[in-house]
């Protein structure tokens, strides 16, 4: 077995602990980036008081320059009680030179891939579940607890298992109607919510070479409804050109060898993937959109670490466009995934075009994806939404139904205010 090749996985987790690992091994790992959220921060916090001698101050982070918090699950209409634990995350963030993502500046996740905090070869580790999006940029992506984040910031080590290896491999090149959140439907619906639990989702193949760094966000982000621990990439020519400019730090990639031992290896066509659906409540309860009844939808939600980058509001844009506009009755929501995000589709006069529809514009962040800020659902709405989770609740209102599905899904839904496979949607 210690001659055998070794997957991603295996040796990113191999240098973050500096001794060498296979699949099952347990290992005290050393994060190069670690991200908190306001969600996640203040209990945190709490753990690290626990860790001191009673009556010593909250010490700062051991290695504070690689941590970065992140104030975006909550906002303006989030109440007393949430801004409060946002300033108990910024003043102890102000107070030990932790880098600080402000209110209004986006989602942590987002910043932490477009400001080159996650970076090839690396440990990247955040306090909150879609931390394995990092995984795109051939980093080790994984989301930690809060009592993890306490010991990141008291010792700047963690302990991890090293996970087995799902390979998927990729092949073709998608249809100009189908999209990444439909190949990762695709895969939600073929391995499951929990089938890759405790393991690494590793993509190879030729189709990687068709999908951009967006793409591979998209699939990286969705890794963890599969209850995977990352979802990796190599790195190529795509990785190096989205970082150019973006850091100055070096960086070794990782790839996995030739002969790397991977649980099981699955296909998929990226020619034959059509528009899908997630039903409600279950990320993997999924159906081809054409052959899902014509079910009824008021709010559209266009947003999120998963569907809130420039390439899916411009997919967004031609349904809206080719349709006419929103149906009458149809709510249509807004909220990109960084002030980045939202200044190039002012600057390229995207976001003007959206308010033209009727478009509610919400400031860069998490919004109402978790259901603490934002535009919350009224009671019994049907939401469809380009997010990554649609469990009861999930929108901060447990009578409404979330669908999942694409850019170009939603719109068709804003256009014609039901369910429908965007190929029906003509100009």
């Amino acid at each position: 077995m210690r001659g055998a090749g070794r997957t991603m996985a295996e040796k990113l987790l191999s240098r973050a602990a500096g001794r060498y690992l296979r699949a099952g091994d347990l290992a005290i790992c050393e994060p190069d980036a670690t991200m908190g959220t306001d969600g996640s921060i203040p209990m945190a916090l709490d753990y690290l008081r626990q860790m001191q001698p009673e009556g010593d101050p909250l010490p700062g982070p051991a290695r504070p320059g690689s941590v970065v918090f992140a104030l975006d699950h909550y906002g303006a209409t989030s109440g007393a009680r949430a801004l409060a634990l946002q300033d108990i995350a910024r003043n102890y963030a102000l107070a030990h030179g932790v880098g600080l993502f402000e209110v209004g500046e986006g989602i942590g996740h987002q910043l932490m891939l477009e400001r080159g905090h996650a970076l090839p070869g690396h440990l990247v580790v955040g306090a909150d579940s879609h931390a394995v999006s990092y995984g795109a940029l051939n980093a080790f992506g994984t989301g930690i607890g809060s009592s993890d984040l306490a010991g990141v910031l008291q010792c700047n080590q963690l302990w991890l298992k090293v996970p087995g290896a799902l390979r998927i491999r990729l092949h073709g090149v998608l249809p100009d109607y189908a999209s990444a959140k439909d190949l990762a439907l695709a895969m939600a619906r073929r391995i499951g919510a929990g089938g890759a639990n405790y393991l690494a989702l590793e993509f190879d193949g030729p189709g990687l070479a068709a999908l951009d760094m967006d793409d591979r966000i998209v699939l990286a982000n969705m890794s963890a409804e599969m209850g995977a621990k990352a979802g990796l990439f190599p790195f190529d020519q795509r990785t190096g050109a989205y970082l150019a400019g973006r850091t100055v730090q070096d960086y070794t990639p990782v790839a996995a060898d030739e002969d790397a031992i991977y649980v099981d290896t699955l296909d998929f066509d990226l020619c034959a993937i059509t528009p899908q659906v997630a039903l409600p409540h279950r990320v993997d309860d999924v159906q081809d959109l054409a052959q899902a009844p014509a079910t009824r939808i008021d709010m559209v939600y266009l947003g999120t670490c998963t569907g809130g980058r420039g390439k899916d509001y411009r997919e967004a844009l031609d349904v809206l466009r080719a349709g006419g506009g929103v149906a009458p009755g149809v709510r249509l929501v807004v909220t990109p995934a960084s002030e980045a995000v939202r200044a190039e589709l002012e600057n390229d006069g995207l976001l003007a075009e959206f308010e033209a529809f009727g478009a509610e514009i919400q400031p860069p962040g998490c919004g109402a994806c978790c259901g603490t800020c934002g535009s919350i659902p009224t009671d019994g709405m049907r939401v469809i939404s380009t997010a990554n989770r649609n469990f009861k609740g999930r929108m901060g209102n447990r009578t409404a139904e979330i669908f999942l599905a694409s850019p170009r899904a939603c719109a068709s839904a804003a256009v014609t205010g039901h369910l429908v496979d965007p190929r029906e949607v003509k100009p």
